[in-house]
């Protein structure tokens, strides 16, 4: 009875806490790698420097930033309206940001497009984004936006298309960008044997937390890069398994 009771009493607030943590983690994960991240940090010393002021009793100073602040959040909505337009474009298309993904579809349409681009020997790399952000690089090719499918990347890396020499990024079910520039990494152990597409894909595994395949041109062997390690020589199974075992933290994290 006691239990009854208590649950009475704190599901709304439980509940409440849940949808405000959900909701300002979203708001976090959409406005983390955009110019938004250094807007709300001024917005916040602001803030800061307002509540000092009405603390110690500085009226003319509380006033002025007060104004200050007004005018400061104004400008903000203005700025980033396209930014603000998206995210809500993004609630309306996909309530939940996408956090639900099937992993396993992505997986599948990425690994029938590599193996035949490896059978066909098409040069290609490609960049999955994890948990930090690759809109710097996204920023340096074409952004597609479209949803992932074989067909698309097998179209992408087509030789003789404007887009096949650099590098495409996806970013949950969704192929972002391609004709992407990477950074080259200066690492001794790749072999000299291997080169500009594997030195990109190998440099952005190096600087982010991205999975990096990368299809030669020369001899069609595909190549997995994570952390700046690199596995050579994969086949289509053993990509598959390898590329099911780094997408589990994140689904056990979502969970």
């Amino acid at each position: 009875m006691e239990f009854v009771q208590l649950f009475h009493t704190l599901w709304r607030p439980l509940l409440e806490i849940a949808f405000f943590s959900f909701a300002f983690y979203l708001l976090f994960v959409y406005i983390k790698d955009s110019g938004m991240v250094q807007a709300l940090k001024g917005l916040f010393l602001l803030l800061i420097f307002y509540l000092a002021a009405e603390t110690f009793g500085l009226k003319t100073i509380r006033w002025v930033l007060s104004h200050i602040f007004q005018i400061s959040i104004i400008g903000f909505l203005i700025i980033f309206q396209p930014e603000l337009r998206r995210g809500l474009t993004r609630i309306g298309q996909s309530p939940l940001f996408k956090l639900f993904v099937k992993e396993e579809k992505v997986i599948d349409e990425i690994v029938r497009a590599v193996a035949t681009m490896s059978q066909r020997k098409i040069g290609a790399l490609l960049a999955i984004e994890k948990e930090i952000g690759l809109k710097p690089y996204l920023e340096s090719g074409i952004t597609l936006d479209s949803l992932l499918t074989s067909e698309l990347l097998l179209t992408v890396f087509m030789p003789n298309t404007p887009l096949h020499d650099g590098g495409a990024i996806i970013q949950g079910n969704r192929l972002a960008a391609a004709g992407c520039l990477f950074p080259l990494s200066q690492s001794q152990k790749l072999s000299k044997t291997l080169g500009t597409r594997h030195r990109a894909g190998l440099g952005l595994s190096e600087e982010t937390d991205a999975l990096v395949i990368v299809v030669s041109e020369e001899t069609g062997s595909i190549s997995l890069m994570d952390q700046g390690n690199v596995t050579r020589d994969m086949d289509e199974e053993k990509l598959r398994q390898r590329l099911m075992e780094l997408y589990q933290p994140q689904k056990k994290a979502r969970k």
